[in-house]
């Protein structure tokens, strides 16, 4: 009798797409910081890297409509996906509010945007090990989650020194950058919070 032979095909590497996603992430984050800097062109890194991450989201959606099997959740990878979109997103947002003020990211959100990338590259440690040692990836989304706290430390700081500055147009548009800022540290704080998530329920 002849044996029929079953090929199961090979499952996407769906975890190393979303590392992709997030190193995409990073390099608009580095940028936004150069551009805090003087880096002139910063900001069409940052609208690039925008563009390219949706391409990166989008293949992985469609790698985990392809799996079978994932290392962790599909809905905690879409989370995942979604909240790393959001945070280059809203990178993005805050060079066009800039330019559209006619405000040059400061010092101050230079500092912001140097931890924000020091905590996404906590995540993309947490990702690396959430599927053989699930230890390890809680303490680096612990790890980020601390490099965002003193980004709040920082964006306090840049709050208080805005007491000071004597325009009032400067202080409202720098007021208005610090809180982008703020606000991209509390996505980057969600994605860390979903992989600790993601870890509780497969254990």
């Amino acid at each position: 009798m002849r044996l029929r032979r079953w090929f199961i095909p090979q499952e996407p590497d769906v975890l190393g797409l979303l590392r992709g996603q997030l190193a995409i992430t990073i390099e608009g984050l580095d940028a936004l910081a150069a551009g805090a800097g003087g880096e002139r062109e910063a900001a069409g890194i940052v609208r690039d890297a925008e563009h390219r991450g949706d391409v990166a989201k989008r293949e992985l959606l469609e790698a985990i409509r392809d799996s079978f099997v994932t290392p962790i959740a599909a809905e905690d990878l879409f989370a995942l996906s979604r909240g790393i979109d959001w945070i280059l997103n809203h990178s993005r947002d805050l060079i066009e509010e800039a330019e559209a003020m006619g405000r040059a990211p400061d010092p101050g959100i230079g500092e912001m945007a140097t931890l924000l990338a020091e905590a996404a590259r906590r995540i993309d440690d947490a990702l690396r090990l959430i599927a053989a040692d699930p230890d390890g990836a809680t303490a680096a989304a612990d790890a980020a989650v601390a490099a965002e706290r003193r980004l709040e430390h920082v964006y306090f700081q840049g709050m208080a020194g805005l007491l000071d500055e004597p325009e009032m147009r400067e202080r409202i548009a720098r007021r208005e950058l610090y809180r982008r800022c703020s606000h991209i540290g509390e996505l980057m704080i969600d994605v860390a919070e979903r992989i600790v998530y993601a870890v509780v329920k497969e254990s």
